[in-house]
């Protein structure tokens, strides 16, 4: 099998696993890396949303093959030792989570976007497809504009 080497949260890492598997499942059950949860196994829930070189991406359909050299981050990564970014501050500044299961995609949606769009309008907002099955949409808006003040 090749083998693969990348970064995952500022760690180098290699991999010795098929071209074509999941990144979802390198960092799951090769890694231990369980922030990005299993959801759809499609694109679409996006509970394993996390970064690759900067910009967003659903592992569990993005191929180990397309991280070669390339930084991971996941919501473990999203933290500066203890101080937590500020999308991780207005969540629980807003209580966001219920069940939580969700949550490290929707964080990880959140920067993305904050990245892209400093001052995000409700329709920015609401562009964020991944699902929430507790539907705490109305927290998340808030936080994310929360967060946005503060970045």
């Amino acid at each position: 099998m090749p083998k693969y080497t990348f970064s995952v949260n500022g760690n180098p890492v290699t991999v010795d696993v098929p071209a074509d598997m999941p990144l979802l499942w390198v960092l799951r059950d090769k890694l231990g890396v369980k922030g990005p949860k299993f959801g759809c196994g499609i694109g679409v829930c996006r509970a394993c949303t996390s970064h690759l070189a900067g910009n967003e991406i659903q592992p569990c359909v993005t191929p180990v093959a397309q991280c070669a050299g390339k930084e991971v981050t996941t919501i473990e990564g999203l933290a500066d030792g203890d101080t937590l970014h500020p999308v991780q501050e207005a969540w629980l500044e807003q209580d966001v989570p219920q069940c939580g299961y969700c949550q490290p995609g929707q964080i990880m949606a959140a920067v993305a976007l904050l990245k892209r769009t400093a001052n995000p309008t409700d329709a920015d907002i609401d562009k964020i497809e991944n699902v929430c099955r507790c539907g705490t949409y109305f927290r998340i808006r808030q936080a994310i504009k929360n967060a946005a003040q503060k970045m």
